[in-house]
């Protein structure tokens, strides 16, 4: 975005940070259609760079939220040696499922079959609960701490004991 007031009402050093030429940098990720239109893909830092394909966190959300067994779910980008990141999701069952791998793969076929393949989420873990703000908001980045703690970024964690969770890297 770019125009006259942008984020004026920064009068310190975080306007070097978000007004840059005159562009407002709002950490927004669009794309832009065959017709020439910006649709809104994911907030920046709910992007995931996996093997070099940009993944909205929010669209594989989405998907696995479109299956009877996903009573609410939130996705992160997990450390990956071989890939940089991999699509991690985090689900909370609706009553009558099973946390188990057969669960697992009936929620990873559903996403490969809803969006394009390559966004499946490698890494499922069933848990009982999303961390959430006081007004109902998902904590993605809570997430990420408790699972990588060596962040500022993620760090690689491939001895999780979390019993509650079932993990696969396919």
């Amino acid at each position: 975005m770019r125009g006259p007031t942008g984020c004026r009402y920064l009068a310190d050093k975080r306007q070097q940070k978000y007004v840059v030429d005159g562009w407002n940098i709002t950490g927004d990720a669009f794309y832009q259609d065959e017709e020439g239109y910006l649709h809104f893909a994911a907030r920046n830092d709910d992007m995931i760079v996996s093997a070099g394909y940009n993944i909205a966190g929010p669209e594989v959300e989405a998907a696995l939220l479109a299956h009877p067994a996903v009573k609410e779910c939130a996705v992160i980008g997990a450390p990956s040696q071989e890939r940089g990141q991999i699509v991690e999701a985090f689900v909370v069952l609706n009553d009558g499922f099973q946390q188990d791998e057969e669960c697992q793969h009936m929620l990873q076929d559903f996403v490969k079959q809803t969006i394009a393949p390559y966004k499946y989420p490698r890494s499922l873990r069933f848990i009982e609960a999303l961390p959430k703000t006081s007004t109902g908001k998902v904590q993605r980045f809570r997430l990420s701490q408790e699972h990588y703690p060596s962040a500022g970024s993620p760090g690689i964690n491939m001895n999780s004991t979390d019993i509650n969770s079932t993990d696969t890297n396919v």
